[in-house]
């Protein structure tokens, strides 16, 4: 670490410090109180389903749509974070969230859902925002931990998922509206008061430029197309599959469901230290492997679930996908240090899409066919195509973008 990153330094006339620990773990905690606004939604699903009379396909899109927008506004918000520091654009962002968080609470009718959808969507960009302010923080070798401890902030899904269904229950969804707001503001300005952005090391590049690098760009925004277009989308579809198959409640469901973003959660620093010390590409290899089994157990008994199988399936894919995601973010900084933000607003754009298309896809085919088994065909077929590439990449990248100890070697 070096002395830059460690110091204090002035702002405002007065000294704070400037630690990388310390500003690591307000920027998670600032990310896991978007997640929580950007998740909150999903678990009320099935009821909204029933109450409003939906199909499955409108009911799925409900899900989707605060993923759309969040995925689509990563790329401008990353851009801001490269340029104007991400104390402020977190600050802001945290901030905004509250409005359509309180909102949700009053949302009575499937378009006012979806209008509130929508702006719930715009705190799914943070992740950009916390890459840019993440990674200025730490050396190369150490970005893939950084990034991947920064990845946690996924539980604030968790965390909705397992006390949103009560609270709503105890005392109303407006409460729960309420509690997420408060908890907004306060982080707001929490972020605003304590947290510091990096030293700037470089100016930043236009955005043209990152977006004419090409290949090096667009393979990390199709792996994370996967990794993390995979997470959303099961977190956001096993409430209402786990209600379908085993007829749990919704705090059921939702409780159990958390179990898949908790693993991956806890994965994702994992997939980031991995990558520090054996290389991302070699780690993304054997995560497509096991995704690519867990998909096809999940086509294989979509027809007639069991608990058992099912359960292991589910977790061993968070965990798998965990890992991906954490491999893939230990590559952005790598390949963008100046453009950190930027760079991670598409890739994460992508991953935010790829949690866009399975919900509607698969409500269509269980409104039609009555069954979830082709949409885990779906992300079987996608994952081949990424092991694939993986498998290539390995193969010829040069070894100071493979990473680990062969990046290493060849940077010495």
């Amino acid at each position: 670490m070096s002395e830059a990153r460690a110091s204090t330094r002035p702002e405002g006339g007065t000294r704070f410090p400037a630690l990388p620990g310390w500003n690591l773990a307000l920027a998670t905690a600032a990310f896991a109180l978007c997640f929580a606004s950007w998740s909150l939604i999903a678990p009320f699903a099935k009821t909204f389903k029933n109450d409003l009379d939906l199909s499955y396909t409108e009911a799925l899109f409900l899900t989707a749509i605060p993923v759309v927008l969040g995925s689509l506004a990563r790329i401008p918000v990353g851009v801001l974070a490269d340029r104007y520091g991400g104390r402020l654009v977190f600050t802001v962002l945290l901030a905004f969230a509250a409005v359509p968080s309180v909102l949700f609470g009053y949302a009575d009718s499937y378009w006012t859902l979806l209008a509130v959808g929508l702006l719930l969507g715009v705190s799914g960009a943070s992740f950009a925002v916390g890459v840019s302010f993440s990674s200025g923080w730490f050396p190369r070798e150490r970005q893939g931990l950084a990034l991947g401890v920064f990845g946690v902030g996924n539980a604030g899904t968790a965390i909705v998922f397992f006390g949103g269904p009560a609270i709503a229950s105890a005392w109303g969804r407006p409460t729960l509206g309420w509690v997420t707001a408060a908890a907004l503001l306060a982080g707001a300005a929490g972020f605003a008061t304590l947290a510091r952005d990096a030293p700037r090391t470089a100016p930043p590049t236009r955005y043209s430029e990152v977006l004419r690098s090409g290949w090096r760009l667009y393979r990390l925004a199709f792996f994370y197309f996967i990794t993390f277009g995979g997470f959303v989308a099961m977190a956001f579809l096993l409430p209402t599959l786990l209600q379908d198959w085993f007829d749990f409640s919704k705090g059921d469901a939702s409780a159990r469901a958390a179990g898949f973003i908790i693993a991956a959660t806890v994965a994702r620093p994992v997939g980031g230290w991995l990558s520090d010390h054996f290389g991302a590409y070699p780690v993304l290899i054997l995560m497509f492997a096991g995704i690519a089994v867990d998909a096809s157990v999940l086509a294989s008994i979509a027809t007639s679930p069991r608990i058992v199988p099912v359960t292991i399936a589910c977790l061993t894919l968070g965990t798998f996908l965990g890992i991906g995601n954490g491999a893939v973010f230990k590559l952005v900084p790598t390949e963008f240090p100046a453009d950190a933000g930027s760079a991670g607003g598409i890739v994460g754009a992508a991953g935010g899409l790829g949690g866009f298309f399975p919900p509607i896809f698969v409500g269509l085919v269980k409104d039609v066919e009555g069954t979830y088994t082709y949409g885990f065909v779906g992300l079987l077929v996608f994952v081949v195509m990424c092991l694939v590439l993986a498998v290539w990449l390995v193969r010829t990248a040069p070894a100071e973008l493979v990473g680990g100890i062969a990046g290493r070697q060849a940077r010495a």
